[in-house]
């Protein structure tokens, strides 16, 4: 028992450490991520001074089907402006084993979305994120796309700041 309590006390420890993260949230993806629906992120009261690097963080399962991913990501700032970005990360070797962390066939990733970020203004920042994948040789995307369970967004100071 003192051995399990010890345990649970250093994963809550390294857990708790985590001083970097200014923001992380997690959307959960039920029966496929539907085309149409976005998912969305306020994140409000950001620290303007150090740089910040911005991920999108997902998690999938061996129900995904491709090699890759496709996102269209924006980010709204307070005072109205918008940049968009349209993203390829890869998924998976060539050999098809899925890059990312995890221990079963949920595998965890943790994208480059935006580095060297400076929140200038006060307010509300909205982050929205969409898939893009599509068959090859098909012009619309995927209507559903299986396989993916939750997408997040996590803000992070830089190590060195």
């Amino acid at each position: 028992m003192h051995k399990v309590a010890m345990l649970l006390l250093l994963v809550i420890t390294t857990i708790s450490c985590d001083t970097n993260r200014v923001y992380d949230n997690y959307h959960t993806v039920n029966n496929g991520w539907n085309i149409q629906e976005p998912i969305q992120f306020e994140v409000s009261d950001v620290d303007s001074i150090p740089l910040h690097n911005v991920f999108i963080t997902l998690r999938n399962t061996n129900a995904y089907k491709y090699s890759n991913l496709f996102l269209i990501a924006r980010m709204d700032t307070p005072n109205g402006k918008q940049l968009i970005d349209t993203l390829e990360y890869t998924m998976a070797t060539p050999e098809g084993e899925w890059l990312g962390t995890g221990f079963n066939d949920v595998k965890e990733n943790k994208l480059w979305y935006k580095e060297g970020v400076r929140f200038r203004e006060s307010g509300t920042y909205n982050f929205s994120i969409e898939h893009a994948v599509r068959k090859n040789g098909n012009i619309t995307g995927d209507e559903r796309l299986e396989g993916i369970t939750e997408v997040g967004l996590r803000i992070e100071r830089p190590q060195n700041q």
